[in-house]
């Protein structure tokens, strides 16, 4: 938690907390276009209040974007610890990590968000914690022979990023099954000793900009 944060008052803290969480649900839905008032009225507080938080738009997907990584981060490292196996830990990343799928949607589909992410030093080194995390897993899960050996991080973590994309004229329950569905069909794929051979070299972070 950075400074900024730690040193507001409880109310305040409060007040900034809702905000954020609120701007979370709404960009997950909306993107972060979404109107401020909007966001406002979610998080139960007047506008002045959330500006008084956060002056400008950039300045909420700043700390949007700090907090999911923070916590995304954190999910990864546990899954890492906790689960018996390494493809077990990627699993869960690859289903579980509702903060991740937010960061990717904000970063596909937002030049702000993604500019955010390139030039703010915090949500820079969160991002490089997020990768090394990642490419721990993915090694770990070719090391113990349940993942394929043709592919790297690169190639996980662009599968992850077409997985999350919102997907267009579909109610929210059928959107909801059809990713579920192609995230166990990914996951089939990834699978070692499975699936034709891949064309080409596994694809690093490096690669795919990460």
């Amino acid at each position: 938690m950075t400074a900024e944060v730690t040193g507001l008052r409880a109310d305040a803290r409060r007040n900034r907390d809702q905000i954020v969480a609120a701007a979370k649900q709404w960009f997950a839905v909306q993107g972060p276009d979404v109107p401020m008032e909007e966001i406002a009225r979610a998080a139960g507080v007047g506008v002045g209040t959330l500006y008084r938080r956060f002056p400008d738009r950039e300045a909420l997907i700043r700390a949007v974007v700090r907090e999911s990584l923070t916590i995304s981060v954190a999910e990864a490292r546990a899954a890492l610890a906790e689960e018996p196996t390494a493809w077990q830990a990627l699993v869960r990343v690859l289903r579980q990590s509702r903060e991740l799928r937010l960061i990717v949607r904000l970063t596909t589909a937002a030049q702000p968000a993604k500019t955010i992410v390139k030039d703010d030093e915090e949500s820079s080194e969160l991002r490089r914690a997020m990768i090394e995390v990642l490419d721990n897993v993915v090694h770990a899960a070719q090391a113990e022979g349940t993942l394929r050996t043709d592919v790297d991080t690169g190639d996980v973590s662009m599968l992850f990023t077409l997985l999350v994309r919102p997907v267009p004229l579909l109610d929210e329950e059928t959107a909801e099954l059809a990713q579920e569905r192609c995230t166990a069909l990914v996951l089939d794929g990834l699978r070692a000793h499975t699936g034709t051979p891949l064309p080409g070299r596994p694809l690093t972070a490096a690669d795919v900009g990460l």
